[in-house]
């Protein structure tokens, strides 16, 4: 606990995922939700046995048990919930659509945002992309080799997990990079389409504001505070430290 919260006061948000692999407690909810500031976000990966089985429209028990973990005892610092898919899982049109319309808009009175973690490159077409936005799901973006990275935007809120932090480096991506991803936020935030990045489709009119999520993961473990810190610095959101 005290490593979140000495974490909190120099990041903005943090991906909880030990949610993927058991369910937690409202009171471990609580306790996260209390050692953090008020402007603090948590995103938090959604169970694996609602995601990693054959038919996705037969989920429906596994996401109601999750939901009802007491993750909404993070209420307004709930952030999007991550759906993460098994790298073997193509994409089946009417499979998908069954099991995003069994994910609610909200869990009493705390609203839900939710965000595809596809790993397939069959994900990579129109047909996956229209559906994501007709169900108004986030889909995120991978900056990787070993998983798809395409950033069409289907939600309201933009997702990005940043897979090549560097043991060698110190912020764990070059500061080039940590300037290009900056840049790409900001774009992003104020509604816009970063260049340089790959799409299924070609970059839409620009949106209004949204809210963009990005956590620097995998790779070079270590070395992802540092590199989320250096990003926040370069988009002077330095948070202060009581």
């Amino acid at each position: 606990m005290r490593e979140l919260e000495y974490l909190s006061r120099r990041v903005t948000a943090i991906e909880i995922n030990a949610t993927y692999y058991r369910t937690q407690s409202a009171a471990s909810f609580a306790k996260w939700r209390n050692a953090v500031p008020d402007d603090f976000v948590f995103a938090v990966k959604a169970t694996r046995y609602a995601t990693n089985r054959r038919v996705l429209g037969e989920a429906g028990e596994s996401i109601e048990r999750f939901l009802a973990s007491g993750l909404t005892e993070l209420g307004p610092k709930l952030g999007p919930i991550v759906w993460q898919f098994a790298t073997t899982k193509a994409f089946d049109e009417k499979d998908f659509a069954d099991f995003l319309k069994l994910l609610p808009s909200r869990v009493g009175s705390t609203p839900l945002r939710h965000a595809m973690e596809v790993r397939h490159p069959s994900f990579m077409c129109a047909q996956y992309v229209a559906l994501a936005r007709r169900h108004g799901v986030g889909t995120v973006f991978a900056d990787s080799d070993d998983y798809p990275s395409f950033a069409d935007a289907t939600g309201a809120f933009i997702y990005a997990r940043l897979m090549r932090c560097e043991s060698a480096r110190e912020t764990g991506y070059p500061t080039v990079g940590i300037a290009d991803w900056a840049a790409r936020a900001r774009a992003w935030s104020g509604g816009g389409e970063p260049e340089g990045i790959a799409r299924v489709e070609a970059p839409s009119a620009s949106a209004g504001p949204r809210d963009v999520f990005m956590f620097f993961i995998s790779g070079a473990k270590e070395r992802a505070p540092a590199a989320a810190v250096a990003t926040l610095a370069a988009l002077g959101m330095t948070p202060a430290v009581d």
